[in-house]
């Protein structure tokens, strides 16, 4: 059921390898989803049409590691606030900040230019950079918001997760950790069903979920509503866990997994409350049943722990660095007359390989020496 991974080497306990290889999986389907971004003409027309379901995922399965792996901790008065937030910013800063830069590379790279073609200046992008550092979201129509589309980062989007990631984890080491399991419940409930009331009452204005990365319109409130419920339900996950008996847990959830990702949208976009629905039910039904299943399953063969173990380790590299070159493909796809799919397969599938590939490199060269380091000099004796 557990094996440790290179991502485990800054805590003492092991990881679920299966939840690992899930995380992976659903990584993977997420570079898909972007680059089919760019042959999109509407949300309805989407290939790989819910992927950005993928967040919800990884905010339920980092509240179930995240409470897995410190609650006792906290029990035992062996954490405190400070060595929890040395950790988690040991974990996850340093690709934040290699995320960054790639993003402000491919953007000069690119021309410095808006997507309406508005030129921008270096010390724009400079100023977004120095942002983005810090994790500090730009305001849309603000001059570090070089890219002209209200992204929150727009030198690398997907880094919005990450945001609400960090917000997470101060409200569990804050109030969530505090809580009595039935109160947790009740919690997540009532997230739950403000989630999805958001989700039929057609809150992103699309019929769907994919909110969170801008400050814009209701991005915010639908972020924060996305990560209220999936972070304490994954939390709760972890407290009243008990596995049940399930062979083959890996590849039946992988598949899940990649299924519902892949759905197109639900109708034809003149009612959105189906799709919303759908989006509601894999995210307060499905997705919890499938961290339950993934945690209780085991590898019970050397390749699916080789497979679980790679696909953990590389889908937080992954997740942060593909989109800069998501960028420069996208340039690459609309500059004069668009390119179709039949065109450009071999350069998508190029990059997708690549992107792997790179994320291997720096989880390698970059990440685990970087947060070797950290740990040495920041994580005493006394707070292991």
């Amino acid at each position: 059921m557990q094996n440790r991974t290179s991502a485990t080497f800054a805590d003492s306990k092991p990881h679920y390898e299966l939840l690992d290889g899930l995380r992976g999986v659903a990584a993977l389907v997420v570079i898909w989803y972007h680059v089919f971004e760019g042959f999109a003409t509407s949300p309805v027309d989407q290939c790989f049409n819910h992927g950005y379901l993928a967040v919800d995922f990884f905010f339920i399965l980092s509240g179930f590691v995240v409470g897995y792996a410190y609650d006792d901790r906290w029990r035992r008065r062996s954490l405190t606030l400070g060595s929890f937030i040395k950790r988690r910013l040991i974990r996850l800063h340093p690709m934040v900040v290699l995320g960054a830069v790639l993003g402000a590379v491919t953007f000069c790279l690119q021309g410095r230019v808006m997507w309406d073609g508005t030129q921008v200046a270096l010390s724009a992008v400079m100023l977004a950079l120095l942002l983005h550092l810090f994790l500090i979201p730009a305001l849309p129509g603000s001059t570090p918001e070089v890219r002209g589309n209200a992204e929150m980062y727009p030198l690398n989007g997907p880094t919005w997760s990450l945001f609400f990631e960090y917000i997470g984890n101060l409200l569990y080491a804050l109030f969530l950790r505090r809580l009595p399991t039935r109160w947790l419940a009740g919690f997540v409930a009532l997230a739950g069903a403000g989630l999805a009331a958001f989700a039929l009452g057609n809150g992103s204005g699309f019929g769907h979920l994919g909110v969170g990365w801008s400050l814009a319109g209701n991005n915010l409130p639908g972020g924060l509503l996305r990560l209220l419920f999936a972070f304490p339900m994954g939390l709760l996950l972890s407290r009243i866990f008990r596995p049940v008996a399930v062979r083959g847990a890996f590849w039946l959830c992988s598949l899940i997994v990649i299924l519902l990702l892949v759905v197109p949208y639900v109708g034809d976009g003149s009612n959105p409350t189906w799709n919303g629905l759908y989006d509601a039910l894999c995210v307060v039904v499905v997705f919890p049943l499938l961290v339950w299943l993934g945690a209780s399953g085991r590898a019970t063969d050397p390749a699916t722990s080789r497979v679980c173990r790679f696909l953990g380790d590389i889908s937080y590299p992954v997740y942060v660095i593909h989109y800069p070159f998501m960028y420069l493909f996208y340039a690459w796809l609309w500059e004069g007359e668009k390119i179709p799919f039949a065109e450009a397969w071999p350069v998508a599938a190029g990059l997708y390989a690549g992107v792997i590939v790179l994320a291997w490199a720096a989880l390698k060269l970059y990440d685990e020496p970087v947060r070797r380091w950290l740990t040495r000099r920041f994580l005493t004796r006394h707070t292991l």
